[in-house]
């Protein structure tokens, strides 16, 4: 397996974090996260700390820093150890949030109009039943 390089590891574990996959996620003062990842394509799993993204992607948040763990049950060991000292130090917000996750330019499904005049989306329609309805 090709050694990937420090940013190519934090790129992907945003990606992952973008897209909702993280196991557990703490709001810390100061805009900051503490995240528990888990990659599934090498298997390994992270705790990774880092800012909010202002540029929309182009550069990683200053200040992030990440922790590889070989196994799920080290690194949520080392998430709790890592969360309980945030609380301590009186740098938790927040033990489960999912403020300023995920990136609508990048991921998810388009979110339709409250006050479209479809209520479905013609791309999940099948045609054989549609054609009954009318």
């Amino acid at each position: 397996m090709e050694e990937r390089s420090e940013e190519q590891v934090v790129s992907r574990l945003l990606e992952l974090e973008n897209t909702g996959q993280s196991e557990r996620r703490a709001r810390l003062r100061g805009e900051r996260f503490l995240v528990l990842l888990h990659d599934p394509d090498i298997g390994r799993s992270y705790v990774l700390r880092h800012g909010v993204d202002d540029t929309e992607g182009a550069e990683i948040p200053e200040g992030t820093e990440f922790e590889e763990y070989r196994t799920a049950d080290v690194a949520q060991q080392a998430f709790e150890l890592a969360l309980d000292e945030a609380r301590r130090a009186g740098e938790l917000v927040e033990d489960d949030s999912t403020d300023d996750e995920g990136d609508f330019e990048s991921g998810g499904a388009e979110i339709r109009d409250l006050y479209a005049d479809q209520d479905e989306d013609e791309l999940t329609q099948d045609p054989v039943i549609s054609e009954e309805d009318e």
